[in-house]
């Protein structure tokens, strides 16, 4: 009896245990960096196909490969244009240059892929989830999309060339870019229709990004090597901000010396991409207009930058992981084959257990509120 009694004791202790191991994995606060390859037009070299998730909090090391869609009719990886999630719906979306892909956070399984006639570029989602503001592949119009099920709602033609696409923090605006225009069209999401334009800039419009209360707007340009700046209330560009100390030069890729731009989330910083240097440059922006105020090497060159959710992280498209604060390389992004990942679609989304609880920004967007 007594030996019947310590058996059973023991089993109902590792019961205990199991328990206790389980509800600590469930309750487990996790960052995770989600990078969709082939990120850099379709050069499977920089990571091959598929999305690829990193753990931030342990130094940055690859967990695993998700299967994505996005393949042509011989089978083979489509550049991926753009990649934007929500912890609310739980969702995460791929485009490439053809199609949207809508892929279960939780499950990991494709839920579907949708072609479009005009192709897909750069997209932006809606803070609640819900809406999706899709750039055709660089054609007249943009497609307001519902991000449940890709049912296309309505479509924008500012006649720019459609590319880049960020939506305002509170969800009123969406902001469009073309290759073929130096304007920026504001639209109105309550509508879908273009509200007002900001600029023109000195030429035709690169990446951007803006800022939270939606007062500022920091674009790339053809043929300068830094950023522009223009008053999203006036419409007006005030501001244009030149790298100093380096020379533009010929670069691999874009066309253009500067290919990237993002707000530390404490809106700080500018970062700007400098392709034909291998540099990401740092400006102190608490100054109007901002000042120059550091340049950190990559391992290649940075076509995108982007941050970590509470800004301790910088992500430029290169792989290099840079400590903010300290403007250090403190990891490089490696493959499960040990290959250099490189993309310039990637955001984190941070959980609690198996529930997502916020999902980051493909591109650097101000989070500072007044």
């Amino acid at each position: 009896m007594r030996m019947s009694s310590m058996v059973l004791l023991v089993l109902f202790g590792c019961a205990i245990a199991k328990l206790a191991d389980l509800s600590a994995s469930e309750s487990a606060q996790q960052r995770l960096l989600y990078v969709a390859a082939p990120g850099i037009r379709n050069y499977l070299e920089y990571g091959g196909h598929g999305l690829l998730v990193f753990d931030i909090d342990d130094g940055h090391k690859f967990v695993k490969r998700i299967a994505t869609g996005g393949l042509d009719k011989d089978r083979k990886p489509i550049n991926v244009k753009g990649i934007c999630a929500s912890a609310k719906t739980k969702r995460i979306h791929i485009s490439t240059k053809s199609t949207l892909i809508c892929v279960d956070m939780i499950s990991e399984e494709l839920l579907w892929e949708r072609e479009y006639e005009k192709g897909c570029d750069r997209m932006a989602l809606s803070p609640d989830g819900k809406i999706i503001y899709q750039p055709s592949f660089e054609k007249d119009e943009w497609y307001v999309l519902d991000a449940m099920t890709g049912d296309i709602i309505s479509r924008i033609k500012p006649n720019s060339r459609a590319h880049n696409t960020v939506y305002g923090l509170d969800g009123t605006r969406c902001y469009l870019a073309g290759l073929a225009s130096p304007l920026l069209t504001v639209a109105d999401t309550a509508s879908h229709s273009a509200h007002h334009t900001v600029g023109p800039f000195s030429h035709n419009i690169r990446p951007f990004t803006v800022n939270a209360n939606q007062s500022l707007a920091f674009v790339c340009i053809n043929q300068c090597l830094g950023f522009e700046i223009g008053d999203i209330k006036t419409g007006k560009k005030i501001h244009r901000v030149e790298v100093q100390g380096f020379e533009m030069g010929k670069v691999k890729r874009h066309g253009c010396p500067s290919h990237g731009i993002g707000m530390t989330p404490d809106e700080k910083e500018i970062w700007v991409c400098d392709a034909h240097n291998r540099r990401v440059h740092i400006f102190d922006a608490t100054v109007m207009p901002p000042k120059q105020v550091a340049s950190i090497v990559c391992r290649d060159e940075p076509g995108w930058v982007t941050f970590s959710n509470d800004g301790e992280y910088a992500y430029p498209s290169s792989g290099d992981v840079i400590d903010v604060r300290t403007r250090k390389i403190v990891a490089q992004l490696t493959d499960e084959k040990g290959r250099a990942v490189g993309s310039e679609k990637l955001l984190e989304i941070d959980w609690n257990g198996r529930t997502p609880v916020l999902a980051g920004n493909q591109f650097g967007v101000g989070r500072a509120r007044d």
